[in-house]
């Protein structure tokens, strides 16, 4: 037992973490490279939908966009975006931004390069310190059991 609360629980935190700062330097990388990419074109959005996901103190409505667009080589393609502004409604059309080897990476942001480095880097500092607790936490774990069996 004490294994798995000490040692596994933790450690699977962690891993979790490093998942989520991961994923997020990539989601901030794609759209960094649509943004330097300089393709744009204009994209339709099909679909507005909502997902709602439940918590034990409440539950967050996350809205996503599906969007339309013909890139510069005559491609269709289909992306979905999520949290967009709540003026984008279906049948409209917005600027994409995508790069020309992965379009349907694109982006319907408006490129904001600030708020895209400062998302990020509030991510990664939120998933180390969860890995540092973690880490603390199962040093000072292996500390405290080996005291205690010193005496």
């Amino acid at each position: 037992m004490e294994l798995i609360f000490f040692y596994a629980a933790p450690f699977f935190i962690a891993c979790v973490a490093v998942v989520g700062a991961v994923m997020a330097v990539r989601r901030g990388r794609e759209r960094s490279q649509a943004w330097n990419s300089g393709l744009v074109a204009e994209a339709r959005c099909l679909r507005i939908y909502t997902t709602t996901h439940r918590h034990n103190n409440g539950s967050r409505t996350v809205r996503h966009f599906v969007f339309e667009f013909t890139t510069a080589e005559g491609r269709t393609v289909r992306f979905e975006e999520e949290d967009l502004p709540g003026t984008i409604v279906e049948d409209d059309f917005v600027p994409v931004h995508y790069t020309a080897d992965r379009p349907e990476k694109a982006t319907a942001q408006e490129p904001s390069r600030t708020a895209n480095i400062l998302g990020t880097t509030g991510i990664l500092v939120f998933c180390g310190v969860i890995v540092a607790f973690c880490v603390v936490f199962m040093v000072v774990a292996t500390a405290m059991n080996d005291a205690m069996g010193d005496f």
